[in-house]
């Protein structure tokens, strides 16, 4: 991925001779978020940029300059997968799909067969690995705290195979019943929650601010402006509120994975 704009900050830091703690001190930022903004991991927020433009006397270069709001999609789930990686809590919503980093190996290939133009087995394998070193974050028995919030509609449609199902739901009651996760059921007679256009996660970090991230058809955006990434976990909140509780989820999970086969 491009990063220009991170090469830029770090050029101007080392030439005003300050480490990124102090950048981080005179701009009150942390320097974590200093040091993923360099690294081009994450883009800085319209404030902090006004910020490090004040910390350098650069004028308003860095406002001037930010990294253009449609960068390529890959490009900005590769930033959302660093940053799954360096989070405390991750809260996933999912309207149609399993989640990333719960999906079982055969879903992965279930649902990387539906792609168009179509992938080759050599690519499909690249990313069912990229997918399974995703879900490697639940091997820790206590972080990330992961919340999965999951339409109905993500029980119901079938991906694959019945067996395929099957295994994919018992796969997440399981890490329920562990106290790895927890999932949350939204049932289909709600109708209409505050979710229903796209999936959603938030991700929250011990140093830096929280984000969020939507993706839907080859599309993505990632969000860091604080007033957009709490107003998007209000609208979580608020979808939350009415899913079934985590003992309801299980139980609806279960009985859906004996409904394609599955038996005790």
């Amino acid at each position: 991925m491009s990063n220009i704009y991170g090469d830029w900050l770090k050029a101007q830091r080392e030439t005003a001779g300050l480490t990124q703690q102090q950048l981080a001190d005179a701009a009150i930022m942390t320097r974590s978020h200093i040091s993923h903004i360099e690294a081009g991991r994450r883009a800085p927020s319209k404030e902090d940029a006004r910020r490090l433009d004040r910390a350098l006397n650069t004028g308003n270069v860095l406002s001037s300059f930010l990294p253009e709001e449609d960068a390529a999609v890959a490009d900005r789930f590769e930033v959302a997968r660093q940053l799954e990686q360096q989070a405390k809590m991750i809260r996933e919503f999912a309207l149609s799909l399993v989640p990333g980093i719960l999906q079982t190996e055969a879903y992965m290939r279930a649902v990387l067969r539906t792609a168009f133009p179509p992938w080759s087995e050599e690519e499909c394998d690249r990313i069912v690995v990229t997918r399974l070193e995703r879900g490697n974050l639940l091997a820790n028995p206590t972080t990330p705290l992961v919340w999965a919030l999951l339409d109905e509609a993500v029980l119901r449609r079938r991906v694959g195979s019945p067996d395929v199902m099957a295994e994919q739901l018992m796969h997440m009651v399981d890490l329920a019943e562990s106290h790895r996760i927890r999932v949350h059921v939204l049932p289909q007679d709600l109708g209409a929650h505050p979710l229903q256009q796209s999936m959603l996660t938030l991700m929250w970090f011990e140093d830096q601010p929280p984000v969020a991230y939507t993706e839907a058809i080859y599309t993505a955006k990632l969000y860091d402006n604080p007033a957009m990434v709490e107003r998007i976990q209000a609208a979580y909140d608020l979808a939350l509120s009415d899913a079934l509780s985590l003992k309801e989820s299980i139980a609806l999970m279960r009985a859906t994975a004996k409904d394609y086969g599955h038996h005790d």
